[in-house]
């Protein structure tokens, strides 16, 4: 059984990575956001919850997408495996889940800002997003530097970390993926 945990910055290819490794093993590739936007156009309970703090403008608590995840982890097609991508973000949220299921790995894919910004500002092109300037990426990688350094310390520490490099191209992360989970 394979459980995977996705770490990196914005434009790692983190969702890229995870889609690829998903369909090779045939596990589930779970976004944090595909559950949020499940549990709000479904008007869950969880949803209604969560549409309340987000219409606010504030995070949803950690007990709601706790809630939410631990929903989605015990639905058939994950008791193989599966992989997460945007959680845990906290280190309240890795207890928890390293509280309900034992986590194989948390894979880091480390990349230079430099390149983060460069992807980054070329996909808002082609998405023709405008929330994409370089002053806005700035501070998104800088926000998830401050939150996530500690959740790459805390996989670390239990010796479930593995790094890859993102900087490559993607069939050479995916390589790079499968060697380090002793898949190839």
């Amino acid at each position: 059984m394979m459980r995977l945990v996705f770490l990196g910055p914005p434009g790692a290819g983190k969702g890229t990575q995870a889609k690829i490794l998903s369909e090779s093993l045939n596990i589930p590739h779970i976004s944090t956001g595909d559950i949020f936007r499940y549990n709000i156009e479904n008007k869950t309970e969880l949803g209604r919850e969560a549409s309340e703090f987000m219409n606010r403008g504030f995070l949803v608590p950690d007990k709601i997408t706790n809630a939410m995840v631990l929903n989605r982890l015990s639905m058939d097609d994950c008791k193989n495996g599966y992989i997460l991508d945007g959680y845990p973000r906290t280190i309240n949220q890795a207890e928890f889940l390293d509280s309900m299921q034992e986590i194989n790995h948390a894979v880091y894919f480390y990349l230079r800002d430099e390149i983060a910004i460069e992807r980054l500002m070329s996909r808002a092109k082609q998405e023709s997003r405008s929330d994409d300037s370089p002053e806005v990426i700035k501070n998104r990688l800088q926000v998830y530097k401050e939150q996530t350094q500690p959740l790459i310390n805390y996989y670390k520490e239990r010796g479930t970390l593995l790094e890859i490099d993102a900087g490559a191209g993607i069939t050479m992360i995916s390589k790079d993926v499968r060697r380090a989970l002793k898949l190839s």
